[in-house]
């Protein structure tokens, strides 16, 4: 079936806006300013990078509640609801308590991450999670895995271990991260994705249930998570660590006032910011749309393509050099989850005959994301959101 006008748009925008919020990140570290005590040094601030993305998840919850209550004052019938403001609304907002504290620290320590290492293993390590996901679904979601699952997940612990040795092998030869940062730079990445993958079974056994709309589980996230942070970046001022987690003038493991100071002297830091905001907000927009309308497994695929972009605009502008291993782990991470979700060609799937009949999942056990993407809860929800709400209460 071929793909509306509609459809294309939003996995073109899903992509760009993808790859500008991990670039405007990135750039945003590489970026240098006059520190609050008057020294140069590069802009390492990763919690307060992790709260501007949490604003523009609270983006989300703007547009959501000014497509609902434009639909209302239409005086719509529940029937006619557009898909991004469907489901059921009557429910407690702090149910997305929990999953936006997970947010919050995994988000925090794959910053941190992102400050130490590439911006393409960065966007490559974080597909892990499914790994992660499978094994938690197991154990507590009740699900079992099947085969070609097994396999798939397999093949992306090959992938991430190539991707890995790429990084130690070659970040010891003319790279500009010191190689113990990068190995620690990596390990955060794969260990924040536990937590990613905690808060997936979280919204899936708790939070799915409420069949609340994507787009607004988004903003409730977004509003505690950046809540949340706000109020630790006060203890994180007086916590001292040092190096390489604490690069400010103080050693303070975040230091606000500092960040505000170099933003005020480089405003080109205020513009990576500003893009980390924005895109956020439009890549949830569009993969929550993505995953309405196409599928979870197109997402994935995209964010595929979203990882080849990033590597070639960090390429393109030397943040790192062209490694031949990363284009292998590459490839081996892309077929391990490309077997786990079964899109892989009918040919392939020939080739092992123990995984044939087993592929058509029943419909409360649906693919696992494969974590390429931001925001869990649009990946997991999207067959739950086609039932009517009540558009009388809204949070």
């Amino acid at each position: 079936m071929s793909w509306t006008a509609r459809q294309i748009s939003v996995a073109i925008l899903m992509v760009i806006t993808g790859s500008i919020n991990t670039i405007s990140t990135k750039w945003a570290d590489t970026l240098e300013a006059e520190n609050s005590v008057g020294q140069v040094k590069s802009f390492d601030h990763p919690f307060i990078q992790a709260c501007s993305m949490f604003l523009g998840e609270m983006l989300c919850l703007l547009v959501f509640k000014t497509a609902y209550y434009y639909r209302k004052y239409q005086e719509a019938q529940v029937g006619d609801m557009t898909p991004l403001i469907r489901g059921d609304v009557s429910f407690s907002p702090f149910i997305f308590l929990p999953p936006a504290l997970l947010d919050m620290l995994g988000t925090s320590i794959m910053y941190i991450g992102l400050n130490l290492t590439y911006a393409s293993s960065f966007q490559m390590l974080r597909g892990s999670v499914i790994i992660f996901t499978a094994l938690l679904s197991v154990a507590f979601l009740g699900r079992s895995l099947h085969v070609r699952e097994w396999i798939g997940m397999l093949t992306v612990v090959v992938g991430l271990t190539v991707v890995g040795a790429s990084d130690f092998l070659f970040g010891q030869t003319g790279s500009s991260y010191p190689v113990n940062n990068i190995i620690t730079g990596d390990l955060l990445i794969i260990m924040a994705q536990i937590i990613v993958a905690t808060q997936m079974v979280y919204e899936e056994k708790y939070v799915v249930k409420n069949n609340v709309p994507a787009l607004q589980a988004v903003g409730w996230e977004g509003v505690f998570g950046f809540s949340s942070l706000a109020l630790l970046l006060i203890p994180m001022y007086y916590i001292r660590v040092g190096p390489p987690f604490g690069n400010g003038p103080n050693g303070n493991l975040e230091d606000p006032f500092d960040a505000f100071v170099q933003m005020q002297n480089n405003p080109l830091i205020i513009v990576a910011t500003i893009g980390t905001i924005i895109s956020i907000a439009f890549f949830n927009f569009a993969g929550i749309s993505v995953t309405k309308e196409l599928s979870a497994t197109t997402r994935m695929v995209l964010d595929s393509v979203r990882t080849l972009i990033i590597w070639g605009i960090s390429l393109a502008f030397q943040w790192q050099q062209f490694y031949y291993l990363q284009v292998i782990g590459f490839m081996v991470l892309v077929l391990g989850m490309c077997t786990y979700n079964n899109i892989l060609p009918k040919s392939w799937q020939g080739c092992c005959g123990r995984c044939r009949g087993r592929e058509t999942l029943p419909e409360n056990e649906q693919p696992i994301p494969s974590g390429f993407g931001s925001s869990c809860i649009a990946n997991v929800t999207p067959q739950l959101q086609e039932s009517p709400r009540n558009p009388e209460n809204t949070n």
